[in-house]
């Protein structure tokens, strides 16, 4: 029983490691380019795995100083829309102080 998991472990961290070459970006791999990281992953099943995870994997580490590239900042997120939002507001104020606008809007 304790083979049969064992084995089921080696096959499930083999498949896991395929995977994660695949889905890394092309030009995110360390030290070798993607292309070799996954035939030393595919040849050398259980240490090539491993190599990949310690010496060609990026990891993102929270507070680290690399930024991952982002979507779409959302509005209430971006600097320049809130400062349009505030001029907007102190231009309206100020046409409402003068008389020239409507104070309806």
């Amino acid at each position: 029983m304790l083979r049969v998991a064992g084995a089921i472990l080696a096959v499930a961290f083999y498949i896991y490691c395929i995977i994660d070459v695949l889905r890394t970006p092309a030009g995110t791999a360390r030290t070798m380019p993607k292309a070799v990281w996954l035939l030393v992953v595919i040849l050398l099943p259980l240490i090539g795995g491993a190599l990949w995870l310690v010496f060609g994997r990026v990891w993102d580490v929270p507070g680290s100083k690399r930024r991952r590239r982002r979507g779409p900042v959302a509005p209430d997120d971006d600097p320049a829309f809130l400062k349009k939002l505030g001029d907007d507001a102190w231009s309206r104020r100020m046409r409402q102080r003068r008389g020239k606008g409507d104070p309806a809007t």
